[in-house]
Formats: C-alpha cells, structure tokens, sequence
C-alpha cells in the first residue's frame, strides 16, 4: 500500500511538471523507475498502411499500474525529410531512466536497443528519404499491403548477438555508447512526438491488456497500422513473450557476489577444499575444520625413522673387540 501510495505521489508530480512545462521542453523531462522493463514483445510488422508513413518500434512506458506496451505503428512524419529516433530506458544512478523519442534529421543514439524492422541498435535501415519522397527498403519494412514504387532492397548484417532486452546499461543491460555521428545528431534541432503519436501511447495506457502485470510480457496488441487503432484490420498481437529479465539480473549479480565473499575472508576458499572430510566437521566450522588437519596427520609423529636409527647409538665395533679379549690366552701358551 505504502509503495502504491509513493508511486501515485511521484507519477502525480511528474504529470504537474508536465502540464506546467512549455512544449518544447516536454520531451527533455525523464522518468526514473526503481524497477526494470520487461523484454520487448515479440511480433510480426503490419504492412504499410500508404506511402509516406514511417514505422515507429512499440516499446514500454510506464503509468500508475506500472509498465504498459505501447504498440509499434506506422506514423506521418510533422515534415518531409524528418527521420524518428525512438525513446529508450537507460540506467542511471541506481534508476531506470526514459529518454524520450524525437524526430530529427538523423538518427540520434537510442540505447544500443534492437526494436527491430531497421532500429537494429544504432540508425535506420528500413527507408530514406530522397528529395521529397521516403523509400522504403523491402528486406526490412513491410510493403506488401499497398501498392507503392518508392522502394529498394539492401541487405542489413547485424554483427552482433540479438537480444529482446529492453534497456540500456547496468545490470544485464546493453552496452553502448552514443557514436560520433549520435552526439552530433542530438545536437540538432528536434521535433517532439507528434500529437498522434501521444494519443497513441494514451491509448495503450487506458487497455488493460497492455499491462504486464496482465499479459506477462506478451501484449494483445504488439503493433497496429496506424496510431491510436488497437483493434480490426492490421492489429497484430504478441507471438510470445521476451525473455524475462529477472534471470539476466541474476546472472549479473551473483558470480560478483560469491567472488568477494571468496576474497574477503580466508575461510569460504578453504572449506571448500576439504569438502569430501566436510562430514566430520559438522556445525561447528572453523573449529572443526582446522582441528583435523595436526590431528590427521599421523605420518610427521609415526616416522620411526629419528628413533629407529640404531647405527650412531649402538656402534658395536669398539665395545665388541673381541681379538682384545683373547689376548691372555697367548701368554697362558707361553
């Protein structure tokens, strides 16, 4: 109850700040949550709904009943030649931290995070623009639901180990750093979310099967052709859930754990080395453990070899001469 009290409370401050925050500072405001997302949802892209429109990944947000998917959708650029960067949760201090979206002329650093339909980590491989018009690259993006001659194939090789983790940095999260071309694209001027795009994620927060507490990491509706639709035609559900994170967590903190634990004290590395003798020890730990070793150890008292050495003390040689006790023998002949 105290937990939901102080989430109220801060989600309750975060929003005054925002209403009271001009527009263009919004998307400069962050939010920090103590817990982790889950992993991205696993789905299949919608096709394109009609030229012009650019894909913008799904992702998690996070309202008064924790995190919510928002779907991955197709989305009309606020102007021609604008490219979207999507918004990614990074670790920062103890805290998960959300960098919002924004559109920009180029692609700016999102977190190393793979979303996937050409946000492989670092830019865009789904489309460009030329002159006025977007193309859209049909190995990546889905083209197939609208007739549309602004298209290219080129080939995308990720040299990299794909994961559905849904964050960027500490424990059990991706390793990235902006590059030169992201920090120079996070200098440009921005354009926040369109207002689409926000109805969009309110949309999603008012669902309840968007919850993760409800669906476990596989949303009802992963994707749709279009923002704000979350049913009919083109909506598309989770085909599974991501990977959990808790395990990831897990591995991350436990063999640093056990190492120091090793390190600071003598004892954890040693009693395992007599872990075949560990019954004869039994509760009583250092005591017992070290007591065996002077105890057990019959073979430095039982060496006969110091006592038994009968050749310095019993040397017979000059006490045995026997050729000068038979010497009064020849006088007695004479």
């Amino acid at each position: 109850m105290k937990t939901s009290i102080l989430r109220f409370g801060s989600l309750l401050a975060l929003a005054l700040m925002l209403l009271a925050a001009p527009a263009a500072s919004r998307a400069q405001i962050s939010l920090s949550i103590h817990i982790g997302p889950p992993a991205l949802a696993v789905y299949v892209q919608p096709p394109l709904p009609e030229p012009g429109y650019i894909w913008t990944p799904g992702y998690w947000a996070y309202g008064p009943e924790g995190y919510f998917w928002v779907p991955g959708t197709w989305v009309r650029p606020p102007e021609v030649g604008l490219l979207w960067t999507p918004g990614y949760w990074g670790w920062s201090d103890g805290l998960y931290v959300w960098h919002g979206g924004y559109w920009g002329h180029h692609i700016g650093f999102y977190g190393g995070v793979n979303y996937g339909y050409g946000y492989g980590g670092v830019g865009f491989a789904g489309g460009e623009w030329r002159g006025g018009a977007f193309f859209y690259n049909r190995s990546v993006v889905n083209v197939t639901g609208v007739h549309v001659t602004n298209v290219y194939e080129r080939t995308v090789v990720v040299n990299k180990t794909v994961t559905n983790v849904s964050y960027s940095g500490g424990p059990g999260g991706i390793k990235a750093q902006p590059t030169a071309e992201e920090e120079a694209a996070a200098r440009e001027p921005h354009r926040e979310a369109t207002p689409e795009q926000t109805q969009h994620e309110h949309t999603a927060s008012t669902d309840r099967r968007q919850l993760a507490s409800v669906n476990h990491g596989k949303p009802a509706v992963a994707a749709s052709p279009k923002p704000g639709v979350m049913s009919g035609k083109g909506v598309v559900g989770a085909k599974e859930a991501g990977p959990s994170r808790a395990p990831e967590k897990a591995e991350a903190k436990h063999p640093p754990s056990e190492t120091k634990q090793a390190r600071g004290t003598g004892h954890p590395a040693t009693t395992k080395k007599p872990a075949a003798g560990e019954p004869m020890a039994g509760g009583k730990h250092t005591a017992a453990q070290t007591s065996p070793r002077p105890q057990g150890q019959p073979k430095p008292q039982a060496q006969p070899k110091p006592q038994a050495q009968p050749k310095p003390a019993s040397k017979p040689k000059p006490a045995n001469k026997p050729k000068a006790a038979t010497q009064p023998e020849r006088k007695q002949t004479r």
